[in-house]
């Protein structure tokens, strides 16, 4: 099934029959090269649980075992420069710019295209639309998801439809939404202060009430989760799907069958990350988030329990979103059920050595090592711990594995800069994460994120910068990076275009997604009606204000053709992730730090306990 376009046999193409999917960007850091420590290939392969036995003992075992270090890590151990005295403007500065100044405080482009970016969302909205949803095309669908699946029987109606066509995958649209709040508490007061603060927080519920309909949310242990409703393999003959057909999401009238998973580690410990994080998010709304909390820490238990991969082989799941691995799951969603709780427990878990080796963090020579995407959250689990050392630096046990995810961090930002030639750039600066695969803009915004992130995290900690080696680099070396490749997205790039629809004067016209594609016009076009417009060679009829597509090729090249999904189709994790780029490089006076410190630590216990008060004064 992996030969050709994922997903699709050979003849889909020609006849019509099939869709899309995103390939893979090939074997993930340290995920495709060797099976994972304590299990053999062919238990990888058939997705089977692991071993709990042994490597629980290894995972969590190193914590004991004082002076480990990995011998392969090339990294520079010095400290990090601190305490550099950082020139802030005072608020009498501010009074004394001059006019001219204030008055061309314009929106930059980040922000003008982030307005755009969220909007995608409301498009891709499943079950009953809120009036305001703004997208007039748009309608109620999939009212009947889960109640029409005899083995199911409940409603799973809402969520995201994933991409050009209806089907709801569990495991990226929880990694959308995990994307989406990591957003919302680190530039929360970006978002209040350009209006997106209610829109953005709506968009992350929308999700999770839907995620929370997928399992039993109510209960402590639990035995299944729905994976994903909606099927797109149409290599098993002429039978209706969401690839077979092309149709407005508002029209369908085939099944959608849902699929569930019982031993579905990656899937679950996503899920818990996505629940986890928006329950920082929404903790002024104490019910909610504490509701967001139970079913996290069920979801968590459940993958820790029974292990396993949710997209074994030959499954559909496995045909366009395969997970390769659940041992990153366990270090990303551990870290944000600490921070959304505060329990050690799960800070013991994500920074264990055996967790780590297991993840692939010392797998370092991986050609892909470093790529955040949606399948593999090691970086983005690095970032986010190296977060906690930064500000709270919790010590022994955990200081050993939060140095080295910090020194392997500035691996990672050392490997986007192209003085070191570990990525291809196109001749016209795009980063070629995927290595000139197809479909590459969904790991370059990513990239882009977690290079502004991490460059507010270090003027934050008042330290200038970072070390490549010998080599000191500031962080406004990263910014600049992460700048270039929103710049080459926005328009700046050879074929003078933005990559993002409905911003520019010039952007993709003929974007691969049935509902944008298909007139509203009152007519139902079946099955096989719609595919009139699949083929027309005319611009869309409806405007997806917002998506960004999946790119140009190695070459700099692209083709404004629906058909052809490796150029033109956008993705709900696509989207997270220029959403999060984008709010990370807005130009928003915010006040003296980009991102708020404190808030992710909320729930987080003091690391010492608090000193006694001072005696009273002495009296005679």
């Amino acid at each position: 099934v992996r030969a050709g376009p994922v997903g699709r046999d050979a003849g889909d193409l020609e006849r019509g029959l099939g869709d899309r999917r995103r390939p893979e960007p090939g074997p993930g850091p340290g995920r495709h090269d060797a099976a994972p420590a304590g299990r053999d290939a062919a238990e990888l392969a058939a997705g089977r649980p692991g071993r709990p036995g042994r490597e629980e003992e290894e995972e969590v075992r190193g914590h004991r075992l004082h002076g480990h270090r990995p011998q392969d890590l090339h990294v520079d151990h010095r400290p990090h420069p601190r305490r550099r005295p950082l020139r802030r403007l005072r608020h009498d500065d501010r009074q004394a710019r001059p006019a001219q100044e204030a008055a061309a405080a314009a929106p930059d482009q980040y922000t003008l295209a982030l307005h755009k970016a969220l909007m995608f969302f409301n498009a891709q909205r499943s079950g009953h639309l809120p009036k305001h949803n703004g997208v007039s095309w748009r309608g109620n669908s999939g009212m009947k998801d889960g109640l029409s699946d005899s083995t199911v029987k409940k409603s799973l109606v809402g969520g995201f439809y994933d991409a050009g066509d209806a089907i709801k995958f569990n495991y990226p649209m929880a990694w959308s939404m995990t994307m989406l709040s990591w957003t919302v508490i680190e530039y929360r007061a970006k978002y209040e202060a350009i209006g997106e603060l209610d829109h953005v927080k709506e968009i992350i519920k929308w999700g999770t009430d839907y995620m929370l309909k997928t399992f039993n949310s109510s209960a402590d242990t639990i035995d299944r989760i729905v994976a994903q409703v909606g099927v797109g393999d149409t290599s098993k003959g002429p039978m209706p799907n969401d690839h077979y057909c092309w149709m407005r999401p508002e029209d369908i009238d085939y099944k959608r069958p849902v699929i569930e998973c019982h031993s579905c580690s990656d899937l679950a410990a996503e899920m818990a990350a996505a629940l986890a994080a928006a329950s920082i998010v929404f903790k002024d709304s104490k019910t909610y988030s504490d509701k967001l909390v139970h079913g996290a820490k069920a979801l968590y238990k459940f993958g820790r329990l029974q292990r396993g991969r949710y997209s074994p082989n030959g499954s559909d799941q496995s045909l366009f979103y395969n997970s390769t691995s659940y041992w990153d799951e366990f270090v990303w969603g551990g870290a944000w059920m600490y921070f959304a709780t505060g329990n050690t427990s799960y800070l013991t878990i994500a920074t264990a050595p055996g967790m780590a080796k297991h993840a692939g963090a010392f797998w370092i020579g991986s050609p892909n090592y470093g790529v955040f995407t949606w399948d593999d959250k090691l970086p983005g689990s690095q970032v986010l711990l190296s977060r906690l050392r930064l500000f709270l630096s919790p010590g022994y046990p955990y200081e050993e594995i939060l140095r080295t995810f910090h020194n392997q961090t500035d691996n990672v930002m050392c490997s986007y800069l192209p003085v070191f030639n570990s990525f291809n750039f196109t001749k016209g600066g795009l980063i070629q994460l995927n290595h000139g695969g197809p479909q590459p803009l969904q790991y370059v915004v990513n990239a882009a994120f977690l290079a502004s992130l991490y460059a507010d995290y270090l003027d934050t900690a008042d330290t200038p910068g970072w070390y490549c080696g010998p080599n000191f680099y500031t962080t406004d070396v990263l910014r600049k990076f992460a700048k270039s490749q929103l710049d080459y997205i926005l328009g700046k790039n050879p074929q003078k275009m933005s990559y993002v629809v409905g911003f520019g004067k010039k952007y993709p016209k003929r974007v691969h997604h049935r509902g944008a594609s298909i007139p509203h016009n009152g007519v139902k076009y079946g099955c096989k009606g719609g595919f009139k417009w699949r083929e027309s060679k005319k611009a869309n009829p409806n405007i997806l204000v917002g998506a960004m597509v999946a790119g140009p090729d190695k070459h700099d090249g692209f083709k404004d053709i629906r058909t052809n999904y490796n150029y033109t189709e956008p993705t709900l994790a696509a989207n997270a992730g220029l959403v999060a780029a984008l709010i990370s490089l807005a130009d928003i006076d915010t006040g003296r730090y980009s991102i708020d410190k404190n808030t992710i630590f909320s729930a987080v216990p003091p690391m010492f306990p608090t000193p006694p008060p001072p005696p009273s004064a002495w009296k005679p």
